[in-house]
């Protein structure tokens, strides 16, 4: 069967553009796809490798944040990246206005976590996954 979702788009809105589009470009070393300027807007398109959509309940988000957080902090919504170097990444994003909410961490699935929070208070965690796995 044919997957009937051909990608997923997530857009954020904010009142700081350059500040956020610096964030995330720069922090994790990625080119626009696409850029739209449209009179007084501004937009661009970030392609972010494979995309998935996470649902998580009340108690699954506490635990995920127990353990990348210590304590729950995320919103409903919060973004995980896979990166292929934890460290470079973590340290480009907090380079670029990330706030650290937590040091990295080995998950009890085998991952390394990072948590961190972008310029607009996005809770966003970076993963590698573990070679050992």
């Amino acid at each position: 069967m044919t997957n009937p979702i051909l990608e997923l788009r997530v857009a954020i809105t904010t009142s700081d553009y350059e500040r956020l589009a610096k964030f995330y470009c720069d922090g994790l070393g990625i080119e626009p796809a696409a850029i739209w300027n449209n009179g007084d807007g501004h937009a661009l398109i970030l392609n972010m490798g494979n995309a998935s959509l996470e649902i998580f309940d009340e108690a699954q988000a506490q635990t995920i944040d127990q353990i990348e957080a210590g304590k729950r902090v995320s919103g409903q919504i919060r973004f995980a990246i896979q990166v292929p170097d934890l460290k470079s990444a973590t340290d480009r994003l907090l380079a670029n206005g990330a706030t650290l909410v937590h040091p990295p961490i080995m998950t009890p699935w085998g991952d390394y976590n990072v948590r961190l929070q972008d310029p607009d208070g996005m809770q966003v965690t970076l993963f590698q996954v573990s070679d050992k796995k």
